[in-house]
């Protein structure tokens, strides 16, 4: 079965993650494909609209797969992260525009993905969070720039410090979704969403979109030093006693024994 699911429905490319037994996790592999995948779409005269969903109703995107994350070597801990990351920026990067179809629970990297989107439909009653606080993790500096453009610095506080997980609803209040609908609705508004942004001027939307990132980019550029220094701090975590209990205690759904090193 593959991981990664693309249809090309008249001018809107689906992309939907597949992997429900994993609640649609980012592998390497996953992330490498969605890597790919974001380089072809740009290159697609064809599509005008992309759609990104997952497989099932209980989970959009988990995050980084865990499970997968557990066998790999503390060395290795940059390329596997540069993967998502990879995947996540492909999104973010696209000069057309992208809906985020969020059926089911979004959380870590798999919220950030969705906010990588343009847009984002949500089905009513889910969860979204942002677990390192739980994991251990020190988050990129360039995942929470992300989050403080969309929801501002006060959420993303209480987001990334607290670790609680908050409903679709809630999320709507923040502005982490555009529109929460019931889950059967989901599909047909994402289709009229894509359908009205198909029919818009390419040359519009893709100035549009070049004009705000380049807005917040130019408002979030770090002096290089620092900026050496929050990688370094956040691959050194990766190291840590602290992520490999972090990592533990979830698979084993137990509270971490922190030891603060």
């Amino acid at each position: 079965m593959a991981d990664l699911v693309v249809e090309y429905r008249g001018t809107t490319a689906w992309v939907t993650l597949n992997r429900p037994d994993a609640r649609n996790a980012l592998s390497r592999d996953l992330n490498l494909e969605l890597q790919e995948l974001t380089q072809n779409l740009e290159l697609n005269e064809d599509v005008r609209a992309v759609v990104v969903t997952g497989t099932g109703d209980k989970a959009f995107c988990a995050g980084a797969d865990l499970k997968e994350r557990r066998g790999v070597p503390a060395a290795e801990s940059s390329s596997y992260i540069n993967a998502i990351a990879g995947a996540i920026g492909g999104f973010g990067e696209l000069r057309k525009p992208t809906i985020c179809l969020m059926n089911g629970s979004a959380y870590g990297g798999g919220l950030e993905l969705a906010l990588a989107c343009d847009l984002r439909i949500a089905a009513d009653g889910i969860k979204l969070g942002m677990p390192p606080a739980k994991l251990g993790l020190v988050y990129s500096h360039t995942g929470l720039r992300r989050f403080m453009d969309i929801i501002g610095v006060a959420r993303t506080r209480e987001l990334f410090l607290l670790g609680r997980n908050i409903e679709a609803r809630r999320g709507l209040e923040w502005g982490l979704v555009n529109e929460v609908v019931i889950g059967s609705d989901l599909a047909d508004v994402a289709l009229d969403w894509a359908t009205e942004l198909a029919a818009n001027a390419p040359l519009s939307l893709q100035g549009n979109k070049r004009v705000i990132r380049e807005l917040l980019r130019a408002e979030a550029e770090l002096d290089p030093d620092v900026e050496r220094e929050l990688i370094a701090l956040r691959e050194a975590c990766f190291a840590s006693e602290d992520m490999k209990e972090g990592v533990r205690a979830f698979a084993e759904k137990r509270p971490a024994r922190w030891q603060g090193r």
